[in-house]
């Protein structure tokens, strides 16, 4: 038996996702928004959970992770990409490694391009893709160490090659939408279906998208796992 919750923070759009073990209590929490941490912890409580893992799918630039906060207020240890540029966490993640939560296996995925150290994390028939791949759409790609041709092979060759019953549990909604699965993202996102590898970039730069005037304070709190840091310390 395993539990599952999805939440989603109404100020920035973002989900986040907590996975547990029914038979030893042990929990991961993917993407946690620093707002919602009492949400998180409720729930936690409720179904009598066990929090060891925050997992992140890459360094966030729309909100503060509470990677931090969850780990001071409950002990459990935080894992990020190798290559994220995130630091202080307690274990480095590399594509093929697995994380076992109790009677649980996830498997991680390395999908770099919307930032260099992008993971998505697959458990059983499910995907938490985080902004690599979206439904009907994918992450931007004017980020710091964006690449749109890695992003266009991450999502076309890691992802839409599983088998199209695969749920995609992304970073962010569309539409109202929480979730969506391979084959629908296959034959119907719009950045990859019929999309050639050349084509991919110039599609998705067109597609302005302002930064917060916070963006660059987030990026320095989640470079440390959501640990505010004071500009002139820097």
């Amino acid at each position: 038996m395993a539990h599952f919750r999805q939440f989603r923070d109404p100020a920035t759009e973002t989900f986040s996702y907590v996975l547990g073990c029914g038979h030893s209590g042990q929990t991961v929490i993917i993407d946690p928004v620093v707002g919602q941490v009492l949400l998180y912890l409720g729930v936690l409580k409720e179904l009598d959970l066990c929090l060891t893992w925050v997992l992140e799918t890459h360094l966030h630039a729309d909100h503060i992770s509470a990677a931090d906060t969850l780990r001071e207020w409950t002990g459990a240890r935080v894992a990020v990409a190798r290559n994220s540029g995130i630091g202080a966490a307690d274990r480095l993640l590399d594509d093929g490694d697995t994380l076992a939560i109790g009677e649980l296996e996830i498997e991680v995925l390395a999908t770099p391009g919307h930032t260099p150290g992008c993971l998505t994390y697959r458990w059983q028939d499910r995907l938490f893709t985080g902004d690599s791949l979206l439904i009907g759409s994918c992450g931007r790609i004017d980020e710091p160490g964006s690449s749109g041709i890695m992003l266009f092979d991450s999502v076309t060759r890691r992802l839409l090659s599983l088998p199209a019953e695969t749920l995609v549990y992304p970073g962010h909604g569309q539409a109202g939408r929480w979730v969506s699965c391979i084959g629908e993202e296959r034959d119907n996102n719009p950045f990859f279906h019929g999309i050639s590898r050349d084509s991919f970039v110039p599609l998705r730069s067109a597609i302005r998208e302002r930064y917060s005037p916070t963006t660059e304070s987030i990026l320095r709190a989640n470079s440390c796992c959501g640990r505010p840091i004071p500009a002139e310390t820097l």
